[in-house]
C-alpha cells in the first residue's frame, strides 16, 4: 500500500505540535516549582516553535485551527486518562509504595540517562554490528 506524503508526514507533524502540550501539562503538574516568569516564557517559547512548525509544513489557518483544538482535546482526554490510572494505582499501592516506585523509577532513569554511544546506536542489531566490527579487529 502506497502513502501519500500527508499521511506519512502528518502523524509526525501532530505528534511534534503535541510535545509543547506534553511540557505545559508536567509544568501544570509542578506548579510550585520556578516562577510564572518562567513559565509565561517557556509557553511563549513553545507557541513560536509550534508556530514555527506550522509555516514550515505550510499549513493554513484553518488547518493550524484546527490542529489546535485536536490539540486541546487531545490534552483534555490525556489529563482524564492520567487522572484515571493514578486512581487505580492509589487502588493497588499504599502512598508509600507508590512513592518507592517513584523513587526507584527516578533512579532507573538517572542511571540510564547518557548511556549509549551516540546517535543511533540502540537494540540487539547495533550490538551484534559491534561485535561483529571487535571480531574483524
Amino acid at each position: 500500500m502506497k502513502m501519500s506524503l500527508r499521511q506519512v508526514f502528518a502523524p509526525a507533524l501532530l505528534a511534534f505540535a503535541l510535545t509543547p502540550l506534553a511540557f505545559a501539562a508536567q509544568a501544570n503538574q509542578h506548579e510550585d516549582h520556578g516562577s510564572d516568569v518562567d513559565r509565561e516564557a517557556f509557553h511563549q517559547r513553545m507557541e513560536e516553535r509550534r508556530q514555527e512548525v506550522y509555516d514550515r509544513a505550510g499549513l493554513s489557518e484553518e488547518q493550524q485551527t484546527a490542529l489546535n483544538e485536536l490539540n486541546a482535546e487531545h490534552y483534555q482526554a490525556m489529563q482524564a486518562l492520567r487522572e484515571e490510572h493514578q486512581e487505580k494505582v492509589a487502588d493497588i499501592l499504599s502512598e508509600e509504595e507508590r512513592e518507592a516506585l517513584k523513587n526507584a523509577m527516578k533512579e532507573v532513569h538517572n542511571e540510564h540517562r547518557g548511556e549509549g554511544k551516540g546517535h543511533g546506536r540502540h537494540g540487539p542489531r547495533d550490538q551484534h554490528e559491534d561485535a561483529a566490527e571487535a571480531a574483524s579487529d
